[in-house]
C-alpha cells in the first residue's frame, strides 16, 4: 500500500519531490505546505493540496511521510515536531548545520520508532555509480587517489543560500552531496582533513572549497567545488595502481587507460617546445588498453522505495544515521580547518 506522503517546503526541492511523488509507486502525495502565499496558490491552482498550517499537516492522521524541503537553519525543529507527532521523515540535505543538532534528531526518531533519514538523491548520479563501479571492480588496481569536482560560472544563488543565518554556502549545499559520494566510494576510514574555502563573489558564506581528505592507508580523496570557473575541468579523476579512470563531464562515460606492461627500455623521447622528454613520452597500444564505461542503470525512485520498505520493516535504511554523522563530522572538520589553517586530525 502507498505511503501517504506531505511535502513541506514547496520551493525549488520541494517541487523536485512533489513531481517525482506524483508519478511514484510507492507514495500517494496528500498535499504540501509553505508558509508562503504564493507558494500555496500556485500548488492549489495545479490541483494540489496544500494544508494551512504545520498543525494541520502534523494532526492528520493519515500522513504517514513527510519531507521536510526547507531552507537548512530550519531543519531540526521542523523535523523532530513531525517525529514527535508519529511521522516517518525524510530530510533534505543537509540534515542540519551540526552533530550535535543531528544527534537530537536522531535521539527524536528512536524514542518515536520512526524511520529518519536524510535524502542523498546524489548517490544516484550515473557519473559517481561509473566511477564507485569502477573502484569496487579492482580493474584498476589499489586507488590512491580520487578527485571530485564540480565547477560552474553563475557564481552561489541569490536566495538563502547566499545567507550565512540560514546555512547557506556550498559546504551545505553541494559539499555534503560530495563528500557523500566519496564515502560511498572510498569508506570512512579518514584520518586527516584539509579544506580551503572560496569567497569570490560571496563574503558572508563560501561559494567554493578545495577539501583534502587523508586516509588511513595514506589514499587521498580531492573534492573542489567552483561557483566562477568558466572553464571546468574533469568530473572524477581516479588514480589506481593499475591505471586512471576519467569523466570529463556528467553527461559523458567512464574512460579508463588501464596499463598492461610496463615498458621502459624501448621508450622514445618526445621533443617538446623547448627539449626532449622521456619521462613524459605517451604510452601507446602496446603497453596500455583504452576503453569506456558504459553509464550505470539508475533511478531516482529507488531511493522513496527503499525508504517506504524500510517503514514496512522490509529492507534497510540506504542513508544511515553512521552515514549521516560521518558526512556531518567531515563538513565540521572542513569548517574547523579552513578557519584555522590548517590540517586537522579527524
Amino acid at each position: 500500500m502507498k505511503k501517504n506522503l506531505v511535502v513541506v517546503g514547496y520551493g525549488g526541492m520541494g517541487s523536485w519531490h512533489v513531481a517525482h511523488a506524483l508519478e511514484s509507486d510507492v507514495v500517494n502525495l496528500k498535499g504540501i505546505y509553505d508558509i508562503d502565499p504564493k507558494k500555496t496558490e500556485l500548488a492549489r491552482s495545479k490541483g494540489i493540496y496544500a494544508y494551512s498550517s504545520y498543525e494541520e499537516v502534523l494532526n492528520d492522521k493519515d500522513v504517514d511521510l513527510i519531507t521536510v524541503a526547507i531552507p537548512n537553519d530550519q531543519h531540526k525543529d521542523v523535523v523532530i515536531a513531525a517525529l514527535d507527532a508519529g511521522k516517518n521523515v525524510i530530510c533534505e540535505k543537509p540534515v542540519t548545520l551540526s552533530t550535535a543538532l543531528l544527534e537530537d534528531m536522531i535521539a527524536a526518531a528512536k524514542k518515536n520508532n520512526k524511520v529518519f533519514s536524510v535524502h542523498q538523491n546524489r548517490r544516484f548520479d550515473v557519473d559517481y555509480l561509473a566511477m564507485k563501479q569502477i573502484h569496487d571492480s579492482g580493474e584498476i588496481g589499489k586507488i590512491f587517489n580520487i578527485e571530485s569536482r564540480v565547477q560552474g560560472s553563475r557564481g552561489i544563488p541569490s536566495d538563502w543560500r547566499g545567507m550565512k543565518q540560514y546555512g547557506g554556502g556550498m559546504i551545505y549545499d553541494w559539499g555534503i552531496h560530495l563528500i557523500d559520494q566519496i564515502m560511498m566510494i572510498k569508506g570512512k576510514n579518514v584520518k586527516y582533513v584539509y579544506c580551503r574555502l572560496d569567497n569570490i563573489t560571496n563574503k558572508e558564506v563560501d561559494d567554493g572549497f578545495k577539501l583534502e581528505l587523508i586516509y588511513d592507508d595514506e589514499s587521498r580523496a580531492y573534492i573542489e567545488l567552483g561557483t566562477y570557473n568558466f572553464i571546468a575541468m574533469p568530473r572524477f579523476y581516479m588514480q589506481g595502481m593499475s591505471g586512471t579512470a576519467l569523466i570529463t563531464d556528467w553527461r559523458e562515460k567512464a574512460k579508463v587507460t588501464k596499463c598492461k606492461y610496463w615498458h621502459e627500455s624501448d621508450v622514445v623521447p618526445v621533443e617538446t617546445a623547448a627539449g626532449l622528454t622521456k619521462t613524459m613520452a605517451p604510452r601507446d597500444s602496446v603497453t596500455v588498453d583504452e576503453y569506456e564505461v558504459e553509464k550505470p542503470a539508475s533511478n531516482v525512485h529507488d531511493y522513496y522505495r527503499n525508504f517506504c520498505a524500510t517503514i514496512d520493516g522490509k529492507a534497510t535504511q540506504l542513508v544511515t544515521y553512521e552515514d549521516m554523522l560521518f558526512d556531518m563530522k567531515v563538513m565540521e572538520a572542513a569548517f574547523k580547518s579552513a578557519e584555522l589553517g590548517q590540517v586537522i586530525e579527524f
